[in-house]
């Protein structure tokens, strides 16, 4: 049995590596044997890369919208 700390981790990772937010490409049973320190590093890479992402999303429609206007 894993602690809620670390449950409350692998949520937050499940989450972050769905498309929709639901479902996820790996077997979430994986996650189990990080340790908390391994689980944290995984979920803030994770949230730096959404964050990268989202903001070159918004870069290239803002971008994309002055070229169209």
């Amino acid at each position: 049995m894993i602690n809620a700390d670390k449950e409350t981790l692998i949520n937050e990772i499940k989450h972050l590596i769905s498309v929709d937010g639901t479902s996820t490409d790996i077997n979430p049973k994986y996650l189990e044997y990080f340790e908390m320190d391994e689980l944290e590093e995984i979920r803030d890479e994770l949230i730096h890369k959404k964050n990268d992402t989202d903001t070159f999303r918004k870069n290239y429609v803002d971008e994309l919208y002055d070229k169209l206007s």
